[in-house]
């Protein structure tokens, strides 16, 4: 398994650099400087003495095997935390004074129940670690007011345990990475059809724990949606959650652990839904005059069930800068600023010209024009360069960092106009005014998420730049009923909404679930629930 580089996403042979018209657009648009900005080397971070205690140390190398618990500064390092922009302004600043105090690995779910068991006698806190990939502080090293801290790296639990393919179900571990379990699944046909944009790192485990969405979720559905069963271990024992593709056996406990971010429990197997790999997969493009055309269109295709596999509409300022950049390559530019809309279609031949022939009825009655085919070969080809070209802005001196939300149909246009003014006030205010990019990627019959990009000059405290900026949107959100989070997770970033989002009553109930799973509250601490008052 490749590690991602310390103070950026992938390795250090895959770093992006800017081509010198976009460094002149940053400088002419935004102010900012095109020039590296220097970042700390990992060999000059100044790493804290490891805190766990050697009676601790000791029990939990009797679980899983001495050499599995490591303390070196390289494990202790890769576990610092996730990939947020705020992560990666701490990391190249040389800050790693949250790094876990010892990184455990254990090979089964017995040795996980006994990792937490030993943690709980100890007063341990333990970080369930799958991919890194949290941009929402969900695998910050936080201590919860315990003496250490351990990291639980769960990649040795990293296999396909078997396949159904009548029931067309495979039982994976949850170390096991995107990639590596589409190559597992590929060799009996198959597909999970998941495809986030961190899926080159991320983890099943973790793709559980956050109810994650990927790009094809508008066909294949949700992460969540694919879980038929799963196996937890918690400090309080083991559960065995789903025995049938339907039950009215009372409330359904897995969604407890969908989304949990490893706060009640640690998700050691899942099984998941799978499809046939498709035969043909047919992607084009489509003009719309504006965003709000282009909403409701999509809104069509999800109420009339003509929904494509991917449904990804960029607003007027994504759009022009996807094409800026020549990320659109040979993409004709849509008339007066209009936007553009993705659709991928996956299957047989026969389904995908069904579903072609359904979506271009609906989508040619409400003024949309096709491009075709040729027009979305640059967003199939850099589906996953988004954290790269990240990179390559931070080292040009640019604060970017994206978030997103969801609510109804109804209510879209306010929600969009909300985050965004709310985002640019800050900003200005800041002395940095952004340039904010969106796109629609997730639909629904009722609804659809927004998925934000911001891009400003950095200011000399980055991280305060962009904490109140972030808290101005997550204010937004809450006030016009959105969600804090379609799919990036809670973590520390999103806690302090949970409240509006759940209610005071519905976080009592998540405490009491915590309390009875975790009575020593190790797990996770800090992430999903506010501190009580």
């Amino acid at each position: 398994m490749t590690d991602m580089r310390w103070s950026g996403w992938g390795a250090d042979a895959d770093r992006m650099t800017l081509s010198d018209q976009v460094l002149g657009l940053l400088r002419q648009g935004l102010g900012v400087t095109p020039e590296a900005m220097r970042s700390v080397s990992v060999d000059e971070v100044e790493l804290p003495d490891s805190a766990l205690s050697s009676a601790a140390a000791e029990a939990f190398g009797a679980v899983v095997g001495a050499d599995q618990v490591r303390t070196d500064r390289d494990a202790r390092l890769l576990h610092v935390g996730g990939r947020s922009t705020v992560d990666l302004w701490r990391r190249r600043a040389g800050d790693a004074s949250d790094a876990p105090d010892a990184v455990v690995l254990p090979g089964s779910h017995d040795e996980v129940l006994g990792v937490l068991r030993v943690a709980s006698e100890h007063g341990v806190a333990v970080v369930p670690f799958g991919g890194g990939t949290s941009v929402v502080g969900g695998v910050e090293p936080d201590r919860g007011g315990f003496g250490s801290v351990v990291a639980l790296d769960l990649r040795r639990l990293d296999g396909l345990v078997e396949v159904d393919e009548v029931s067309m179900t495979a039982r994976l571990e949850p170390g096991l990475r995107g990639p590596d379990a589409e190559r597992l699944l590929a060799e009996h046909g198959l597909t999970l059809g998941h495809f986030p944009q961190s899926f080159e790192y991320a983890s099943i485990g973790g793709f559980a724990a956050t109810r994650s969405a990927g790009q094809a979720s508008s066909g294949y559905g949700r992460f969540d949606d694919s879980v038929v069963a799963m196996r937890v271990a918690t400090p309080a024992g083991s559960l065995d959650l789903g025995r049938a593709p339907a039950s009215a056996a009372g409330p359904d406990l897995r969604q407890l652990f969908l989304g949990s971010e490893g706060a009640l429990g640690v998700i050691t197997e899942v099984t998941v839904r799978v499809r046939p790999a498709p035969a043909e997969v047919r992607d084009e493009t489509w003009a719309f005059t504006d965003f709000a055309a282009g909403a409701d269109a999509v809104r069509r295709l999800a109420q009339s069930g003509s929904l494509a596999t991917v449904t990804r509409l960029s607003d007027e300022a994504e759009t022009a800068v996807n094409l800026a950049m020549g990320r659109d390559a040979g993409t004709p530019s849509p008339a007066n600023g209009g936007c553009l809309l993705i659709i991928g279609h996956e299957g047989t031949p026969s389904q995908v010209a069904s579903a072609r022939a359904a979506t271009t009825e609906v989508l040619t009655a409400v003024g949309g024009r096709s491009l075709g085919a040729d027009a979305s070969h640059g967003w199939r080809t850099g589906r996953y360069q988004g954290p790269y070209l990240r990179d390559a802005l931070l080292d040009a001196g640019a604060q970017v960092e994206t978030l997103e939300t969801a609510t109804s149909w109804s209510r879209l246009d306010r929600l969009y106009a909300a985050v965004r003014d709310a985002i640019t006030a800050s900003l200005t205010a800041a002395g940095t005014p952004p340039l904010v990019l969106c796109h629609l990627s997730h639909a629904y019959p009722t609804g659809a998420s927004l998925y934000f990009t911001v891009v400003a000059k950095a200011a000399d405290d980055p991280i305060a730049q962009w904490t109140a900026a972030k808290h101005a949107a997550g204010h937004a959100i809450a006030a016009e009923g959105g969600t804090i989070t379609h799919h990036h997770a809670v973590g520390l970033d999103h806690r302090d909404w949970m409240e509006a989002e759940i209610g005071t009553l519905g976080l009592a109930v998540l405490r009491s679930v915590k309390e009875t799973l975790d009575p020593a509250g190790i797990l996770n601490p800090g992430k999903l629930l506010p501190p009580p008052d």
